[in-house]
């Protein structure tokens, strides 16, 4: 009715305001002494009858039930039409005026005073203002509802994206039995840790810990609960072993980024920013993801002044996280955000790894630990919650039962509750393993079962989880003759000991398909035990309740137990199952697509499901996690090589089919892992074959599952395994074969991802990471054995010149062409240090044994030695006027090399002190670099030439000739080797003997720089066509054999004598008789290359010079 007076009011006011707007149009052309007033009128009118037109378009329009402040206008629009009316009253002419008029007589008189016409004139323009800001309130709604609705759209597409570890929320359905703390119980504790989120000046982190079952999760799930109903909780995270989406990384920050969308809806908009810009972040490492989905979205989304209090990450149990690395990497990466309004509260039990992780960010955390609670305490809280859980079992029991079976008012007793809990401190998973196996009526009446569980109570020796499980297990053989007895525990081994080994967990169906067991079976063997395993009714996976009930199980203090499972035997029984499950359900095109070129994308979930069922999944994922678990050798012609020969590409196509391909060079390397070391068998040489075709393949196979039949094997090498073995499919589809090269050459990966040329790169010492400078500016890190892109480093200006690493590993050093170099945390990916030479730019940087950053300057001609861990301290080193110009700086020695036209200097650093210069070149040098061992360097100059020479003596060892300037050179790690690159070919040369002995190519333009593996098995090259290239260059017999010598004698010297000749070769010492060329002795004791060697005046002593001299003892060196 609102609206419908608001409509009327609005016509006629519509109607009044144009009669008023008219009149004064009438009065303007007759009155002459109120021309102001009546202008004035007019114009109040005519825009009152605007304001009043929109809005009865808007309101008859089809959003007007969403304009709900203009429906509640009656207050402004009646006034309005009584101001009109009384308006048009005043101003309409009467009938003696009309009759004047017609005889010609002056017919209008102005019919108000000034004062009296101000007042309408406010009125009308108040009512005015008050209709358009209605309408501006209403547009503002529909704005705000219009972006609402874009953010929902925005937060919905994120979600659809984000793949969620199901499960791992506190409000999970897994999650959903789980137990909250009782009231009055852990008060002190849960004030504490609410007082420590309060806190602004608090640590970011709150690490509770405590041996296993004294209720870890419990606090954090009824953490999670209070902060999720004061909406204080941004995500939490359970970890749980035995589910692969919950005790690992694979899918933790995607859940956490989920979650922080839902609690946060702000958060979406820079989650589709970040997908929006690279789609395939989710495949990046979880450093990565965590940088750019949770710090930069903290980082950029403005904070709720309204909200003081921050924001909550909830992380239970990290000690169910199987990999030690990650849990370190939660650690580190959480310890380091930098938004202060976050805050993150961890759980886990105290095991050594996570209390070193804890003791590396010390600082960054509060802790509490559980276990150390006094006992009082614990027994209070845990008689609390043994009193409420038996009260619920007897009201339960007595429901279901006749009168003169029901347990009594008090059962079971004062005195059986303490005793309970005496048995139970600290443990509370006792008291709430108990509690399911007296409410569990399979198993019998509750006060029966209260009597088996005390019996435990006088055995002395009795382990409290020996209290907790034994009478539950127990059930399973009571009264069993011993044939039965011995088929029940083998058909426990069997089915428990899988659940709790699998790395994620199954469903009923999934599991009984798995172990070959009827539904009737499996659950006749489940059913016993829903007091340890969650069990749920429908189809979701079968868990077991606590981690400490695994344990347990596989404790080898208890392998003489009937329960105890070999978790070998174990590993094994499902690794062969996987290979059963694989051989038969895989094939071709099992989704019947029957087109190459459809995309992965374009098929239905379920379609792969019905396909590929749940156990076939687990099997393609898990199958050499098992067989590695169990310590099986797979050898030549057996199931693994068969199963390999007969379904490797249907293998790949499932992975590819599930999203998982990126797991297949990962699951390779297991299986190669577990070969023997010695000889090249068949099934090895298949292995290596298929990593190489993986690796070489692989965005094709994640996106068209089909192209592993057609492009994949048509442009393998004629010569690899896979493409010989599984060549029929391919001549199914082509008449004409592309002809491709026989072999795979050195050429690994290629590595894609700047924008520019690729200037440098630079692997890090445990040869696991490898660091890209380019001309985009960035700074990108690649781990080796997967290609995936680590970190994207951005802060420099210019384009990069120069990486380095520093001998642990854990810091990268950046240099651009503008002399601003940076050092970067490889952990975090973030810059920890810039480094200001006052003003000055940065030539050259390497890092030293100790990890000291060492660094040239140009302008003050300086060498700088930083303690990277000491704010920033440095130790300047003053050298030779011009030095340090074109410098490049060996740590081994403290030495550095530098160059100017056609001559190479070689200074000690420590000095200052010019050692030698090495003169040879015809033309001006372009390139030097020392050999790892610093025993030996190579120039490149514009004359076309390398020269090799040795350091000690400056003696020229070998001339290499080319046909244009040498652009990239490098030493072999055994320095025995050179590797130099022209145009877009690398050549490796044998020092030695001058021998080209291998030539790589695959660039498409010129290459800009070549490093290697300090393990030897690896060579990068970087390049204009804006790539990375990995290449292994070892497998060549020529360089196996250059490489695998006892060393080149760099060094000898004879003693006064003549009876002896020591020879130095890398970081040894032999010794030698002259009289019958026998070598006597072999003596070693330095970390690194020696320079030199000298016999003492008596020849009794020896030494070595390395920049500090060892003498060896007289007593090694032999009397003759």
């Amino acid at each position: 009715m609102e609206a419908l007076g608001a409509a009327v009011n609005i016509l006629s006011a519509i109607d009044l305001s144009a009669k008023v707007g008219l009149l004064c149009l009438e009065y303007a052309k007759a009155v002459k002494n109120a021309q102001t007033e009546i202008a004035q009128l007019h114009r109040e009118a005519v825009e009152l009858e605007k304001a009043l037109t929109d809005m009865q378009s808007l309101l008859e329009g089809a959003d007007k039930e969403k304009l709900k402040s203009s429906q509640r206008l009656n207050g402004a629009l009646k006034d309005s039409v009584m101001q009109l009316q009384m308006l048009e009253k005043r101003l309409h002419p009467s009938t003696s005026r009309k009759a004047m008029s017609r005889i010609g007589l002056r017919a209008l008189k102005w019919p108000f005073e000034s004062k009296e016409i101000d007042l309408f004139i406010t009125n009308l323009r108040k009512n005015k203002d008050i209709i358009l800001l209605t309408l501006q309130v209403d547009q503002t709604a529909i704005l705000l509802e219009v972006n609402s609705s874009l953010s929902s759209l925005d937060q919905k597409w994120v979600l659809s994206r984000l793949q969620i570890a199901v499960g791992a929320s506190f409000d999970s359905q897994a999650e959903e039995h789980n137990p909250t703390c009782l009231p009055n119980t852990r008060v002190d504790l849960l004030n504490q840790i609410s007082e420590w989120v309060k806190d602004s000046n608090s640590q970011k982190l709150f690490w509770l810990n405590g041996m296993a079952g004294t209720g870890k999760s419990t606090v954090a799930r009824t953490l999670a609960q209070s902060f999720s109903q004061s909406g204080h909780l941004g995500a939490s995270f359970f970890f749980k072993r035995g589910e692969s989406d919950r005790d690992g990384l694979s899918k933790f920050v995607s859940t956490i980024c989920a979650q922080l969308v839902e609690s946060r809806p702000a958060f979406a908009l820079h989650i589709k920013a970040t997908i929006d810009s690279d789609p395939h972040v989710f495949d990046k490492t979880t450093r990565e993801q965590f940088s750019k989905m949770i710090v930069q979205a903290f980082s950029s989304t403005t904070e709720d002044p309204r909200n003081s209090n921050p924001t909550v990450i909830i992380i239970d149990a990290l000690d169910e996280c199987v990999r030690q690395e990650d849990v370190e990497l939660i650690i580190h990466l959480f310890s380091h955000l930098e938004p202060s309004r976050i805050k993150v509260f961890l759980t886990s039990r105290p095991e050594l790894h996570i209390r070193i992780s804890f003791n590396s960010v010390q600082g960054t955390y509060d802790s509490f630990t559980l276990h150390e609670i006094p006992r009082l305490t614990i027994h209070h809280d845990i008689s609390i919650f043994l009193s409420h859980e038996l009260a619920r079992i007897r009201m339960g029991y007595n429901l279901s039962v006749s009168e003169d079976r029901k347990l009594p008012p008090d059962w079971p007793g004062e005195l059986q509750v303490q005793t309970l809990t005496e048995m139970a401190v600290p443990l509370f998973i006792f008291a709430a393993t108990v509690s399911r196996f007296l409410a569990d009526r399979r198993l019998g009446s509750p006060n029966d079962q209260l009597q088996e569980v005390l019996q435990y109570q006088a055995e002395s020796r009795t382990s409290q989880l020996d209290a907790t499980y034994l009478p539950i297990l127990n059930k399973l053989v009571s009264g069993l003759w011993a044939k039965q007895k011995e088929k029940v525990i083998n058909r426990f081994r069997e089915t428990i000991g899988s659940i709790i080994i699998l790395r994620s967990p199954l469903s009923r169906s999934a599991l009984g398909r798995m172990l070959e067991l009827s539904r009737d079976v499996l659950d006749g063997q489940l059913e016993m035990l829903h007091s340890v395993l969650d069990v749920p009714p429908d189809d979701s996976p079968v868990r077991i309740f606590h981690a400490s009930f695994r344990d347990f199980l596989i404790d080898p203090e208890k392998s003489g137990n009937w329960f105890w499972i070999d978790t070998k035997q174990a590993h094994r029984y499902i690794a062969l199952r996987c290979l059963n499950l694989m051989e038969e359900n895989l094939r071709k095109d099992i989704c019947n697509i029957n087109r190459p070129g459809t995309s992965r994308l374009s098929i239905q979930q379920q379609v792969i499901n019905v396909c590929l069922p749940l156990e076939v999944q687990y099997s393609c994922l898990y199958w050499a996690h098992h067989m590695r678990q169990a310590g099986m050798v797979p050898e030549d012609d057996g199931d693994v090589h068969k199963f390999l020969s007969r379904h490797f590409l249907h293998w790949l196509e499932a992975l590819s089919l599930t999203g998982l391909s990126s797991w297949g060079p990962k699951i390779i390397q297991d299986l190669q892992s577990v070969l023997p070391l010695e000889g090249n068998t068949n099934l090895a040489q298949l292995l290596q074959d298929a990593m190489r075709l993986t690796l070489a393949n692989l965005p094709i196979i994640d996106s068209h599952p089909l192209q592993l039949y057609s492009s994949v094997l048509a442009f393998a090498p004629k010569n690899s395994i896979i493409r010989q073995l599984f060549q029929h499919y391919m001549l199914e589809l082509f008449s004409l074969v592309p002809e491709t090269q026989d072999d795979w050459d050195g050429c690994l990966q290629v590595l894609e991802g700047h924008d520019n040329w690729v200037t440098c790169v630079s692997f890090s010492e445990n040869s696991k990471i490898l660091a890209s400078g380019s001309n985009d500016r960035t700074v990108r890190l690649w781990l080796v054995d997967s290609g995936q892109c680590l970190w994207e480093l951005h802060g420099h200006e210019r384009p990069i010149v120069s990486v380095t690493f520093s001998q642990d590993s854990k810091l990268l050093a950046s240099v651009s062409e503008d002399g601003d170099a940076q050092l970067w945390s490889v952990d975090s990916g973030k810059c920890i240090k810039e480094l200001n030479i006052y003003g000055d730019w940065v030539t050259s940087v390497a890092f030293s044994s100790g990890s000291r950053l060492i660094v040239s300057t140009r302008q003050d001609q300086t060498i700088r030695l930083w303690e990277t861990g000491n704010e920033g301290s440095s130790q300047a080193y003053k050298g030779h006027e011009g030095w340090v110009e074109n410098v490049v700086l060996s740590p081994q020695f403290g030495l550095a090399a530098s160059y100017s036209d056609n001559i190479v200097h070689i200074w000690q650093i420590a000095n200052g002190q010019l050692l030698r210069d090495l003169r040879g070149h015809t033309d001006r040098v372009t390139l030097v670099s020392f050999s790892r061992d610093s025993t030996l360097l190579a120039s490149s100059s514009y004359d076309k030439t390398v020269r090799v020479w040795r350091v000690d003596n400056g003696d020229c060892v070998q001339i290499l000739r080319y046909k244009a300037t040498v652009k990239a050179l490098t030493f072999f790690p055994s320095s025995r080797l050179l590797v130099t690159a022209i145009y877009s070919e690398i050549q490796v040369w044998d020092i030695a003997t001058g021998e080209c002995i291998q030539e790589l190519s695959g660039h498409r333009d010129w290459i800009t720089h070549v490093a290697f593996s300090p393990d030897s098995k690896l060579m990068a090259s970087a390049s204009e066509d804006e790539t990375v290239r990995l290449w292994q260059v070892g497998d060549d017999e020529k360089i196996r054999n250059s490489n695998s010598s006892d060393g080149s004698i760099l060094a000898w010297t004879v003693s006064s004598n003549r009876a002896l000749i020591a020879s130095v070769s890398n970081d040894h010492v032999q010794l030698w008789r002259t009289d019958n060329g026998e070598c006597t002795q072999k003596l070693k004791g330095h970390d690194d290359s020696i320079l030199s060697v000298t016999f003492s005046p008596n020849t009794r002593r020896l030494k070595d010079m390395y920049v500090l001299q060892r003498q060896w003892p007289s007593q090694q060196i032999p009397n003759d």
